[in-house]
């Protein structure tokens, strides 16, 4: 899996290395380094300047910020890497 974070001007400006930063805890927290990764991404061409454009694998542009990151992380990584039964 991996997770792109927009780094451009604009979600930079909107925290995106608070979100990195979240999501790099996440994935220290549940030892998912062989499962998950995080790449730095241009412009994907959602500004909304109301959080940092985060997409996983092919998916959908989302956007995290530094308060939602973490749950974000819970709902779609994982709820998809490590079910509950």
């Amino acid at each position: 899996m991996v997770i792109s974070v927009c780094i451009g001007t604009a979600c930079h400006l909107e925290g995106s290395y608070n979100v990195i930063a979240a999501f790099q805890q996440m994935i220290e927290k549940y030892s998912l380094h062989d499962s998950v990764k995080i790449k730095a991404a241009f412009c994907m061409g959602h500004c909304t300047h109301q959080g940092v454009c985060v997409k996983i694998d092919s998916g959908e542009v989302q956007s995290v910020t530094g308060t939602t990151a973490k749950r974000f992380f819970q709902e779609n990584v994982l709820a998809v890497l490590k079910p509950q039964n």
